[in-house]
């Protein structure tokens, strides 16, 4: 599935399409350059889910827990400084994505035999000076 965003405001309604067409998936992959708008759509899906927590980058905690709307949490992840998988190993990352609760992770190419075999893979790609495309991806 690919969606196109050509302003921040249509983010809400993405990310509910968003939502819809990942359910039952509780990993979600982020990939997309810097400055792409990983964080930013992340901040919307969680908003679309519930949340009223301030949502921002966990770029320096690697991961930040946000409460949904359910009271369930949602754990953000960024691995963008990370060096060695063994860091993440380190902050219990296997813990998290085998909980069964739902989890947003950026630059997931810094882990790649970390990530469960189920998962979606949301890539965000800048098209233009401000239009993206987003693209869904099922990997069971």
């Amino acid at each position: 599935m690919i969606l196109n965003c050509s302003h921040i405001s249509q983010l809400p309604s993405i990310s509910k399409q968003v939502i819809d067409y990942c359910k039952g998936y509780k990993i979600w992959l982020f990939n997309g350059a810097m400055g792409s708008g990983k964080t930013t759509t992340i901040k919307s899906i969680c908003e679309a889910l519930g949340s009223s927590d301030n949502i921002n980058s966990p770029t320096f905690s690697i991961v930040n827990e946000y409460i949904d709307g359910q009271n369930k949490p949602i754990y953000h992840f960024d691995f963008y400084r990370i060096e060695t998988e063994l860091e993440a190993i380190d902050i219990g990352c296997d813990e998290y994505f085998y909980s069964d609760n739902l989890c947003l992770i950026e630059w997931p190419e810094k882990i790649p035999s970390l990530i469960p075999p189920k998962y979606m893979e949301i890539s965000i790609k800048l098209v233009g000076e401000n239009h993206r495309e987003i693209q869904l991806l099922k990997n069971d």
